[in-house]
């Protein structure tokens, strides 16, 4: 009996379980109708993911659900990791990176962006005003004021400066990693690199992406990240599946993370095998001791297929389907710690 065989026998209401006791005991091929919507870090997930239902639900497009998605985290003043609330590179100014692709692979992209509440909505823009794919530092605020967003206060939240007079105390920049956590985006940053990425799929059966993080916390000045790269912190090709990542943005980058996981799916393998053989390259090829990093991918394919995977204990993802409240699904990883 397959997976859609158990949902219609015992009742869309057991959704929610079931994903979760299925993708524990390994199942390969988990499966939902469309339309979907996965995204990184399920307590991010359960408020991005609503938002995204809601254009989902009333028949918009994929494009759509995840720019709304994923501003809820922008929006969101206490995230430590995504929009302007968020820690600051180790100048204590806190710059954003956002990247955004559609089903017919136009794409958008900022890096370095300051004092721009959406960096998601700039990306949009980016995509569909401009002849351009990104756009980076001042010259990306000139446009987004251009296009009607405000300039916001450079004044750090209270967390994030909180987090910054910490930090100053010792200066040190390196990935910090708590392979015991299991819970998402975290003020006191433990993790300090949980961008959020967001796939999903419409009623139509197109896929669209979002990825928005205002990367490392306490990074060098000017240091970019995977997350507004095409191919590294997201791909999308609507004839095979999409992918996005989280994690340590050089590996991704190293990788050409999730451009790797939409070409293993193309290959044939199903979206959690595909996850784990990317994360397996990391692991192989990454000059860094892979013990202090930490990656995670999602990836959804033209079935409605999807899981993810990671490197460490940690990591997890919330995916909204069927009108069923968002579920958590904690993927296998590929160091064991135990």
């Amino acid at each position: 009996m397959d997976r859609r065989e158990i949902i219609q026998l015992l009742g869309l209401g057991s959704f929610s379980l079931f994903a979760s006791k299925l993708y524990a005991g390994n199942n390969k091929k988990l499966q939902a109708q469309k339309p979907i919507v996965l995204s990184t870090w399920f307590n991010q997930s359960v408020t991005a993911n609503e938002a995204a239902w809601v254009k989902l639900s009333a028949g918009g497009t994929a494009l759509d659900a995840v720019e709304a998605g994923v501003q809820v985290s922008e929006n969101d003043s206490t995230n430590c990791c995504v929009g302007l609330g968020a820690n600051p590179d180790r100048d204590g100014i806190v710059t954003l990176d956002a990247s955004i692709m559609n089903h017919r692979f136009e794409i958008g992209a900022v890096a370095a962006l300051e004092r721009i509440k959406s960096p998601i909505h700039t990306a949009r823009l980016v995509m569909e005003k401009t002849p351009h794919v990104m756009i980076v530092g001042e010259g990306a605020q000139q446009f987004a004021l251009s296009q009607g967003q405000a300039l916001e206060s450079a004044e750090l939240s209270e967390h994030a400066s909180k987090a910054y007079a910490e930090w100053l105390k010792k200066s040190e920049y390196k990935p910090k990693i708590n392979i015991e956590r299991n819970e998402g985006p975290n003020p006191s940053g433990e993790f300090n690199h949980d961008t959020i990425g967001m796939i999903a799929m419409d009623k139509d059966g197109n896929l669209s992406g979002a990825c928005t993080t205002s990367g490392m916390a306490f990074k060098m000045r000017g240091r970019v990240g995977d997350s507004p790269i095409i191919g590294a912190g997201l791909y999308v090709d609507n004839s095979i599946g999409a992918a996005t990542a989280t994690g340590h943005g050089e590996e991704v980058i190293r990788t050409c993370g999730s451009f790797l996981v939409v070409e293993f799916m193309r290959r044939g393998f199903s979206p959690v095998e595909a996850c784990k053989k990317a994360v397996e390259r990391i692991k192989a090829i990454t000059p860094r001791n892979p013990e202090q990093i930490q990656v995670g991918f999602i990836a959804l394919n033209k079935k409605g297929e999807y899981g993810g995977y990671a490197l460490q204990k940690g990591f997890d993802f919330g995916i909204t389907a069927s009108g069923i409240e968002t579920t958590k699904i904690t993927p296998d990883y590929l160091l064991n710690h135990d």
